[in-house]
């Protein structure tokens, strides 16, 4: 019951985009974290607010600019009379939304990456752990890239999924100009949300899949149009975001279906073109279509 309210929640405050709901949805469920990219105005930081909102989680936004430093998103020890304290940054939230990520120096972005990976952040040699569950939310514009510092691989890899929002179907429009969205309200708790966390960490994928995602990892690391295969990161985020699907749709195991679903959002920020091969017009969209026909088909 609560994964219903968890998507209808979300509905009522993204109109008509009930894909990207659901695979922010089923990241979350997961565990891992989002890349959400779209252009200006098409509600990527009303969607994570709304997300924290419903599921009970606490929330904290980042707004990345190019000053910003690693202290102000960890946190940094302040003197209270006789000794110094840690006070927390805004990371120490159940959903942290980093809010341009591409606008903060590399330095700052790496601050993310003990966080992502390890749930904890060490600050002047102390390790704290942050809150559980917890998710980054990460929103990039495609456009105007001057003045901004692209991700480094190592960091897109942690994101579990990237979410590209487009604009709305055309049926969403009147709704969108004569409704104001509005946040929702809680309709799970934390310790909710952590136990379809361990549901879905549970779903069995059968021989067969598992043997489709190696397939896969395999063909990748062997396409000649790609600079380097998916990693085993990759290949895990992909059955997990599956697991994420399979969770949303109240199944047991992991479908077909769930593996054909997760596969863009989980794979295609991780698959590196070579300059010829991009050059003479391939995509990472039409790599991902020729590996997953083959890696399903064996």
């Amino acid at each position: 019951m609560a994964i219903s309210k968890l998507k209808a929640a979300l509905a009522s405050v993204l109109f008509g985009q009930e894909d990207v709901c659901e695979t922010l949805l089923a990241t979350a469920l997961a565990g891992g974290h989002a890349l959400l990219e779209g252009l200006p105005g098409l509600g990527k930081t009303l969607l994570a607010r709304g997300f924290a909102a419903a599921s009970g989680l606490s929330y904290k936004r980042v707004q990345f600019t190019p000053d910003l430093l690693p202290a102000d998103v960890t946190g940094t020890e302040i003197w209270r009379g006789e000794g110094f304290e840690f006070r927390p940054g805004p990371l120490f939230a159940q959903v942290v939304l980093a809010d341009e990520i591409n606008r903060a120096t590399p330095k700052t972005q790496s601050a993310l990456l003990e966080a992502m990976e390890e749930g904890a952040v060490t600050a002047f040699g102390v390790r704290h752990q942050l809150p559980r569950p917890f998710m980054v939310l990460a929103t990039q514009n495609p456009i105007e890239l001057e003045g901004t510092y692209p991700l480094p691989e190592a960091q897109v890899d942690r994101f579990m999924s990237k979410i590209e929002i487009v604009a709305p179907p055309h049926q969403a429009w009147l709704r969108i100009l004569s409704e104001e969205p509005r946040l929702p309200e809680a309709v799970a708790k934390a310790s909710d949300f952590e136990g379809l966390q361990r549901e879905t960490a549970v779903i069995k994928a059968s021989s067969a899949a598992l043997q489709a995602v190696a397939n896969l990892a395999q063909l990748s690391a062997e396409d000649e149009r790609l600079r380097f295969g998916v990693s085993p990161r990759g290949a895990k985020a992909w059955l997990a975001l599956a697991r994420g699907f399979a969770e949303l749709a109240g199944r047991a195991h992991v479908d077909w279906e769930d593996l054909r679903r997760a596969a863009a959002p989980a794979l295609k920020h991780r698959l590196f073109l070579k300059e010829e091969a991009a050059f003479e017009g391939a995509a990472a969209d039409t790599v991902l279509r020729d590996l997953l026909a083959k890696a399903l088909a064996k």
